[in-house]
């Protein structure tokens, strides 16, 4: 392939994947296509809040209104009134994330039995509709949240403990929207797609556990005060009234799909690893790393291959001034193991434009990018451990910055492998 034709191949089949999980793709299909009685009121939260609400105002019959909340800066240039967009802070919740939270409560509330409520849910709702739980105030809630994804912990594990905190999770903001007719749409970022999961499931009765919520807490060493540890203890199942139909409309299955029929079309045997993986970053990347190499040794007859993953892995930080999401560290433990290997490109992002905290979606390797970096005098295995991916990336050009897409169907991952490279 020409100079450069790998990353363009690899950034193409990234922004398919992407595309088939926009709301103004899988969403318009799956709504109502009669009003009810009453009036609709559309409420929502997530990343994909404000594309999934513009949506929903285009398609929707019928006397309209609601609310939705979605990142800062994902709200730009969307039109969905009467709904009305709402924007805070990600991944932490701030005053913003409270407002929304009690708005919405508000209207979910005003809502009556001739109604019909639609909740709009997708990843990062858990940080952008935030109301604590009776005892615990803002900055506990935040402080908690930061230890939590600071620690290692699952999205399964970190979504079951903020259940047992909130006014409006694990079910509780469908349960007040009672007796109105109620219907969810999920863009799923969890693994496994349980929508229970998605935001920390504001639509979706929790089978809460305050004894397994402290033990998670245990377990990765994270100390609460008597007001939180108090609040775990207290929270109490949604009433089973609130059980309705809930629809995943797209998930990280139809992202892969995607990248597999755009590199089937161009020549590649595509390898799915799974949409579900989970793990430490780093250490998936070495252990995919050493399987690119046993399946390059065995290639044949010019086949060229693609390795596909999806899932959403996990970084254990150990410097809090570490810069480096998931996808760049994963792709760090790539290239140490990798080790220069000809003929092997590589591109890991989050679906949502943003890895971690940063300003890039992810990255891309290159059969050079380690030696490119130690010329820099940069050593990738320092700055791993150190949580530094980001600035092996940013020295050798290797950042991809898409900005926000306006979905969030976790990460996305593809390993080219080419043997007319390989020499």
């Amino acid at each position: 392939m020409a100079a450069g034709a790998e990353r363009a191949l690899l950034e193409s089949a990234f922004h398919a994947a992407v595309a088939a999980c926009q709301a103004a793709r899988c969403l318009p299909a799956r709504l109502p296509t009669t009003p009810p009685a009453g009036k609709t009121i559309v409420l929502g939260a997530g990343k994909a809040a404000a594309a999934m609400a513009e949506v929903a105002a285009q398609t929707l019959t019928g006397e309209l209104t609601g609310l939705v909340v979605t990142r800062r800066g994902d709200g730009i240039g969307r039109r969905a009134r009467p709904i009305e967009i709402m924007e805070a802070a990600h991944p932490l919740p701030d005053d913003s994330s409270q407002q929304a939270a009690v708005r919405i409560l508000e209207l979910a509330h005003a809502a009556g039995a001739a109604d019909r409520v639609i909740f709009l849910i997708s990843g990062g709702g858990s940080a952008l509709l935030s109301c604590p739980a009776a005892g615990v105030t803002g900055a506990e809630k935040r402080a908690l949240n930061q230890a939590l994804l600071h620690s290692g912990a699952t999205i399964a594990q970190i979504n079951l403990v903020r259940a047992h905190l909130s006014k409006v999770k694990g079910g509780r903001l469908a349960e007040a929207a009672l007796p109105a007719e109620l219907l969810t749409f999920i863009i799923s970022d969890v693994v496994g797609d349980d929508p229970a999961l998605v935001a920390s499931g504001p639509t979706v009765p929790a089978a809460l556990d305050p004894e397994r919520a402290r033990q998670i807490l245990d377990d990765y060493g994270i100390a609460v005060p008597a007001t939180v540890a108090a609040a775990i203890a207290a929270a109490k199942p949604v009433a089973a009234a609130a059980a309705h139909p809930v629809d995943i409309i797209a998930g990280a299955a139809d992202a892969l799909a995607a990248v597999a029929a755009f590199l089937t079309e161009r020549g590649w045997r595509v390898l799915d690893l799974g949409a579900d993986l989970e793990g430490e970053a780093a250490a998936v990347g070495r252990a995919h790393g050493r399987q690119v190499l046993a399946r390059r040794a065995k290639q044949v007859n010019g086949e060229r291959i693609a390795m596909i993953s999806g899932g959403e892995l996990t970084v254990t930080v150990t410097n809090p001034d570490g810069r480096g999401g998931p996808n760049l560290e994963y792709l760090t433990g790539l290239m140490l193991s990798l080790d220069g290997a000809a003929g092997v490109h590589a591109l890991a992002c989050d679906s949502d434009g943003i890895d971690g905290s940063e300003d890039n979606a992810g990255g891309y390797l290159a059969p050079d990018s380690q030696q490119r970096a130690i010329t820099a005098g940069l050593d990738p295995a320092a700055l791993l451990a150190a949580n530094r991916s980001y600035d092996i990336f940013h020295a050798i050009g290797g950042l991809i910055k898409t900005g926000p897409t306006q979905t969030n169907v976790n990460d996305i991952r593809i390993i080219l492998i080419d043997p007319a490279g390989r020499d």
